[in-house]
């Protein structure tokens, strides 16, 4: 592979189509917390954004290393992000019918750094398969590719939050709930999208 437009384009692109998942995740988070700071979107942003650097890039060392077991653990993929996935939707929307009224400090506190990082790693471990995809590049042409999905992921995750964080004010209590389907939903589409591509 040579250093050219199309791998810009290429990266780019898959870029894009892997912050899908981290989008509507960010929807989700932005729903939840109708008066996020900046500073706490690019934070959120940025986990998302990293996961998705690491995830091709550990997936490229598995290529180029251990390959029999990354293409068994490969299989995997789609469960462990419907777990995920599944659980933490499922969550909220159980708290948005069992919860009791919370003030704005206390919904804050629920998307924990733990949940972040369970959200991050869920919505990008189908990129460890771009490991594939991009196998047949150098280390350092596979570690540009990873910047330029990051930071694709970084700007298409703010937009969720931004847009998640309006539509969270005029929903109010409902976010939750609404929130929760998201997930579960997203879980349910990476599992069934994995039986037939």
């Amino acid at each position: 592979m040579e250093w050219n437009l199309i791998f810009f384009v290429n990266s780019i692109l898959l870029g894009a189509g892997l912050a899908m998942d981290a989008f509507s995740v960010s929807l989700t988070n932005g729903l939840n917390e109708s008066r996020m700071k900046k500073s706490r979107m690019c934070f959120i942003a940025g986990i998302y954004a990293f996961f998705q650097f690491a995830m091709p890039m550990i997936g490229w060392v598995c290529i180029h290393t251990i390959v029999e077991l990354f293409s068994k653990f490969d299989k995997l993929i789609p469960w462990i992000a419907l777990v995920l996935l599944v659980y933490i939707g499922g969550k909220m929307i159980w708290e948005s019918f069992h919860g009791e009224s919370e003030t704005d400090n206390e919904k804050t506190k629920k998307l924990t750094f733990s949940v972040l990082m369970i959200q991050g790693i869920a919505t990008s471990i189908d990129a460890l398969s771009v490991g594939f995809t991009i196998a047949d590049y150098g280390l350092l042409m596979a570690f540009t590719a990873s910047l330029i999905i990051a930071a694709v992921t970084f700007l298409i995750c703010m937009a969720g939050l931004v847009v998640g964080k309006k539509a969270g004010a005029h929903l109010g209590s409902k976010a939750t709930l609404f929130g929760g389907i998201i997930l579960v939903g997203i879980g349910i589409e990476i599992f069934v999208k994995s039986l037939f591509f």
